[in-house]
């Protein structure tokens, strides 16, 4: 039941068709029994075991449950006792339905708290007049003070925060969820303004709808939910779903429900920061590279600074995973990936894996003399870690060879230049002798020089 639905059930007003819930595990009960409550005008739920009836008992809040005994896994009057245990459920009205109808088993619905015990076969004139009977004694004891008290124990359990609100922007009331959420004691939100937690172009724009449908009930509509931060009370921002609906009794009022959705805005972030990160090295992937890449490119191209590329490989690194194993392999590029990220200091640049044992590097407004010194000190502080490889002909050591290439992008010119001018520097790297650096220019379409 919602919470415009509960509104309506339990305010002023109260007016609706009496609900019942039917709860039999024989299709044939279920049906009859149905067809016979629907024909008296009553809106009507089932159930076939007592487990569903539990859970659409606190649901839907029947006004009565016709209730089973002999049902399998949980039997009519275990469910009985569990319904008269949650404080949701203990007051709805349970008749028993059932074939034992010796006296210690209808003395025993009685003490669990039914209203009334039916023998079957069933006389369905006989269900509907003691039906008929229960709802009449339902309405006449049923006070106001009683179904104010439904009512709060409903919005004290709601797992959702609930605030009621007032055309001028005051809060009115909040629920223990409410006040959890915010971090505020009972009652301490009372009394204070939407704009004390939101922004303040939202809260206005808040006050603004109060204003509209408060001076023109008859247009009154929720605003929908709507993804907000508001004002934690140790001043922590907190992202929340707020749904708005006006309710108009004495006053025009807006109930407001809040969903916490921090923790899936985190679990989001996560996601997105997992994307674009190499799982085993734990340094930026190739596709985020790429993608940073073009953001340099392009500022590059405005502003006409410089913009540097390192590309380096581990030397014989096929031999390293055949003679070691692939779990050394794997904590060889974890060690390389290390040092190499230590270089990457500025917001402008970026160190990545851009794939097997192939990294990269990024570093705007660095021109290829700064660039070619970042080199060395990568290619000397990889050869320091002292990472054995007793198959290397360079060295008995871990050791990588560098390509470098600087560009200074124009409005035509494509990344691709740039990578292709430091693959080309880091292959005469290789074929130099590796463990060493190679080092070139691009310059538009005039391409490496």
């Amino acid at each position: 039941m919602n919470l415009r639905e509960s509104a309506a059930a339990f305010g002023p007003t109260g007016l609706r068709d009496p609900a019942i819930l039917i709860v039999d595990d024989a299709p044939d009960n279920l049906a009859a029994l149905r067809t016979q409550m629907v024909e008296q005008g009553y809106q009507t739920f089932v159930a076939n075991s007592g487990e569903r009836a539990l859970q659409l008992a606190q649901r839907v809040h029947p006004d009565l449950i016709l209730m089973d005994i002999v049902m399998p896994d949980m039997d009519g009057f275990e469910a009985c006792r569990l319904l008269k245990a949650h404080p949701v459920t203990q007051r709805i009205p349970v008749i028993f339905m059932s074939a034992r109808t010796e006296a210690e088993d209808v003395v025993a619905g009685f003490d669990l708290g039914a209203v009334d015990y039916i023998g079957k076969p069933l006389r369905m004139a006989e269900v509907c007049a003691r039906v008929r009977a229960q709802l009449q004694i339902r309405a006449s004891s049923e006070t106001q003070q009683e179904q104010a008290e439904r009512l709060r124990t409903i919005v004290n359990s709601m797992a959702e925060g609930l605030l009621i609100i007032e055309a001028s922007g005051r809060i009115q009331f909040t629920n223990p969820a409410c006040d959890q959420y915010l971090g505020y004691q009972a009652d301490q939100l009372s009394g204070r303004y939407i704009g004390d937690l939101l922004n303040p172009l939202v809260a206005q724009e808040y006050l603004d709808y109060f204003a509209r449908h408060a001076a023109n009930p008859a247009t009154a509509h929720s605003h929908g939910t709507r993804e907000v931060i508001i004002r934690h009370r140790n001043g922590n921002s907190v992202c929340m779903d707020l749904t708005l609906t006006p309710m108009f009794l004495r006053q025009p009022l807006f109930i407001g429900l809040l969903h916490d959705i921090t923790h899936h805005k985190l679990s989001e972030d996560a996601l997105q920061r997992a994307a674009m990160v190499d799982p085993l090295t734990k340094i930026a992937n190739r596709r985020h590279f790429d993608s940073f890449l073009e953001k340099e490119w392009q500022r590059a191209t405005r502003t006409g600074a410089p913009l540097s590329l390192v590309l380096l490989d581990v030397d014989h690194f096929k031999l390293y995973n055949d003679s070691l194993g692939h779990a050394a392999g794997d904590i060889c590029l974890q060690q390389v990936a290390g040092a190499i990220a230590t270089h990457a200091l500025r917001g402008t640049d970026l160190a990545a894996r851009y794939g097997g044992e192939e990294f990269v590097l990024l570093f705007a407004e660095t021109d290829l003399e700064a660039a070619t010194g970042l080199a060395e000190a990568i290619r000397a502080h990889v050869e320091a870690l002292r990472l054995p490889h007793p198959k290397s002909p360079t060295s008995p050591w871990i050791t990588v060879s560098i390509g470098v290439a600087t560009a200074y992008p124009q409005q035509l010119d494509i990344t691709e230049t740039l990578f292709v001018a430091a693959d080309r520097a880091m292959y005469s790297a290789k074929e130099d002798g590796r463990n060493q650096i190679c080092a070139t220019r691009t310059s538009g379409a005039s391409g490496v020089r």
